[in-house]
């Protein structure tokens, strides 16, 4: 029992401290330590089968731990992780796109079709919780007219196929009199046009940031641009060369997509994709790169 006790300590700590600092992979990261505190319960309370009946675990454990980390480590709230872990084990891929006050509203629903369909719901609309409050009052399932015999899950772990999405040429914008010069000025000139460049690429990319930072081993590296596409649940690494493509730059993006799945990328996520956007003589060549596959894209600038 003490393993447990001291892995979940071990949790909390950690997500208490890290919540100063998180960014994009907040929300992710408290979700995760709820669910794996909620694994961890159902192991030390005897298995699945038995965890009903070992109450008095988390009775006991909940004391310090609300003593140390405060109410949101009390009974209830313990009782509601372990809940967490038992319902929505299985949608590791979809929980993420939600918050925890999306999951508690969803959590007290026992029907496992009605409660997929929510949490479908929830990840295809970017319901806010009001919104999903609304849908679950007025009786949004039960009003179904064809309701499925089984409600699956939506599967946003696809592997991404990049032939189907982006488009090709892919056209960067200048206005009258505007040149771009220099890699700062082309990443510069993405950012200011980032609707228009993520369509191209093609849906469901949203930016995670410019110059993203990632410490590896004391060592410093920065990422020219990252994105991320939440319907593929993919990370894309994007780097940007005002020069002809060299063989190097395909090990050193590499590298930077291996950073992002050792410091980023959870167990959850697909597999990060790269892009390097070289230039050609008049042309951007954008030259996408997978695990097995390497596609080369032109950009073509245009006024």
């Amino acid at each position: 029992m003490n393993y447990y006790y001291k892995e979940i300590e071990h949790l909390i700590k950690r997500n208490e401290v890290n919540k100063q600092v998180r960014k994009i992979q907040d929300n992710s990261e408290d979700l995760n330590t709820k669910w794996e505190i909620g694994r961890l319960l159902v192991e030390a309370q005897g298995g699945e089968r038995r965890a009903k009946y070992g109450y008095k675990i988390i009775r006991e454990w909940s004391k310090d731990f609300s003593k140390l980390y405060g109410s949101g480590y009390n009974t209830t709230n313990l009782k509601r992780y372990r809940q967490f872990f038992l319902s929505l084990g299985k949608s590791a891929t979809v929980w993420h796109l939600l918050t925890w006050s999306h999951i508690r509203e969803i959590l007290p629903i026992k029907n496992e079709n009605e409660r997929n369909y929510y949490i479908n719901l929830c990840a295809s609309n970017n319901l806010s919780v009001r919104a999903l409050q609304t849908e679950i009052k007025n009786n949004s399932y039960d009003r179904l007219i064809d309701k499925p015999n089984n409600v699956e899950l939506i599967n946003f772990n696809n592997d991404m196929n990049i032939r189907k999405e982006i488009k090709n040429p892919i056209l960067i914008h200048l206005n009258e009199y505007e040149t771009i010069n220099n890699e700062k000025e082309l990443q510069l000139k993405i950012l200011s046009n980032l609707q228009a460049f993520f369509l191209q690429l093609g849906n469901g990319f949203t930016l995670v940031g410019n110059e993203y930072k990632i410490i590896n081993k004391g060592k410093l590296y920065f990422i020219d641009i990252l994105l991320f596409n939440y319907e593929f649940n993919h990370f894309v690494v994007v780097e940007l060369k005002f020069r002809e493509l060299r063989q190097s730059d395909k090990g050193e993006i590499e590298l930077y997509m291996k950073l992002v799945d050792k410091h980023i990328k959870k167990h959850f996520h697909g597999n990060t994709i790269g892009i390097i956007i070289s230039k050609e003589q008049e042309e951007f060549i954008a030259t996408c790169v997978s695990e097995d596959d390497i596609i080369p894209l032109t950009y073509r600038v245009f006024d």
